[in-house]
């Protein structure tokens, strides 16, 4: 969710706590047990990057059951704005069926701001607009569910939303029983007009007035990152933005990217840091970089929101967004967020990527961020491995088993503003 357009905001009022409807128990939370990759380097040969850290994970207060892995699904802001309609609400979920995205895993419809009228009604409730949305909330839920799917809603911790909607600071209580009520599954917890009071303070109250309904509703703060929600969000949400919103340029993304990244070892099973909302299929990037927004999403365990038309889609936004290979690493229940471990190059635009995964192996990704191609090197030492480590590779987005026994380093040509996805699996010899 963006901020208000055409209006200016002060800074101060600008803070962003987007949580989502997927997160774990408070003791999922707890730090998780090491990763048993084999043949990890000894003290005198550390990695760059400590890729198996989770030193920081916060402890999850919600107590919701929710975010075992990162959420799925599909928001409606990055291509629709305030242009939004029960129609086109239904529209998506038939389409998230019919492609079959929600059988990969895109469970969540969750309408952004503008569903609201610009005034509560006369019991002080919030009220669905009724020339775009004249059936209610929830008939749409009713609908949603019917296919399958979980309907998510949205709000802000302030005075109004971002698009000067009625806001839900000091009508927590109230406004939470109304979206359990309409047996809501998700909420999406906005920044603006804030009168200033730190964030900290606001967003506890939507967490216990959602606790204090007994439905389940995945809470996704949207702070944008300004007070460091990774330090202190754990105990409140189930997803907490850790950057300002993206938009579909790759300038934005890889900004994006790096930002969250510094926070990777505060995310895991229950809460995870959320990059905001991918932009792939709006145009703005080409098929290479897109391709890279969703490996590097995937890869940083961030939630995976779509935000294109998808009753529009071409097939190669498709192909994108429906890789289950790639899916798999975002959703796989180690739970570790992957991050960078190793740079080169004129501005560090040479890089490689890796997070460890269940069953002894590890995601890799090489990312060229240049603007010519470049053979990109991916040394045991950046990924944990001793040197003499063997393992096998396959290629995610070829989809195929490309080496069976590198040792020591690995090395892809790579294009440029492009990336090469890969799993390495330890040899069974060298468990």
């Amino acid at each position: 969710m963006a901020r208000l357009r055409g209006v200016e905001v002060e800074p101060i009022l600008i803070l962003i706590l987007c949580v989502s409807a997927i997160s774990l128990t408070i003791e999922t939370r707890v730090v998780p047990v090491p990763v048993p990759v084999p043949h990890l380097l000894q003290n005198h040969e550390k990695p760059s990057s400590n890729i198996f850290d989770t030193s920081k994970y916060g402890i999850l207060q919600l107590n919701n059951g929710l975010a075992p892995t990162p959420q799925m699904g599909w928001n409606s802001w990055n291509f629709f704005a305030c242009n939004i309609s029960e129609t086109v609400i239904k529209e998506t979920a038939d389409a998230l069926v019919t492609t079959g995205l929600a059988d990969l895993g895109y469970v969540f419809v969750n309408i952004d701001d503008c569903w609201q009228a610009p005034e509560r009604n006369s019991k002080g409730q919030l009220v669905p607009d009724p020339e775009t949305f004249p059936s209610g909330i929830k008939a749409l839920a009713d609908y949603v569910h019917g296919k399958g799917l979980k309907l998510g809603i949205y709000s802000d911790a302030g005075l109004f939303t971002c698009q000067v909607r009625p806001g839900s600071i000091y009508h927590e209580i109230d406004d939470a029983e109304l979206f359990a009520s309409w047996d809501v599954d998700y909420l999406k917890y906005d920044n603006c007009y804030n009168l200033g009071i730190k964030p900290k303070e606001r967003y506890p109250p939507m967490r216990d007035a959602l606790n204090a309904t007994g439905h389940t509703i995945f809470y996704s703060l949207c702070e944008w990152g300004v007070d460091d929600p990774a330090l202190w969000a754990g105990k409140i949400g189930n997803s907490w933005r850790t950057t300002d919103d993206i938009n579909d340029s790759w300038a934005s993304m890889t900004t994006i990217a790096d930002l969250n990244d510094k926070w990777a070892a505060y995310a895991g099973p229950g809460g995870w840091n959320d990059p905001d909302m991918l932009e792939v299929g709006n145009g703005g990037m080409t098929y290479q970089e897109y391709q890279s927004h969703f490996s590097i999403w995937a890869l940083m365990k961030a939630p995976l929101l779509v935000g294109c038309d998808v009753r529009n889609m071409t097939a190669e936004t498709f192909e994108i967004l429906s890789n289950k290979e790639v899916i798999a690493v975002n959703q796989d229940p180690l739970g570790i967020q992957g991050r960078k471990v190793h740079v080169a190059g004129i501005d560090d635009c040479l890089q490689v990527w890796a997070g460890p995964l269940t069953g002894h192996r590890l995601a890799v990704v090489l990312w060229n961020r240049c603007s010519k191609a470049a053979t990109i090197t991916a040394q045991w030492g950046a990924l944990g491995l001793e040197s003499s480590t063997s393992v096998s590779v396959r290629d995610l987005w070829k989809h195929q088993d490309i080496v069976g026994d590198a040792v020591s380093s690995f090395s892809a040509r790579v294009v440029a503003h492009s990336s090469e996805m890969y799993i390495f699996t330890v040899s069974r010899s060298e468990i």
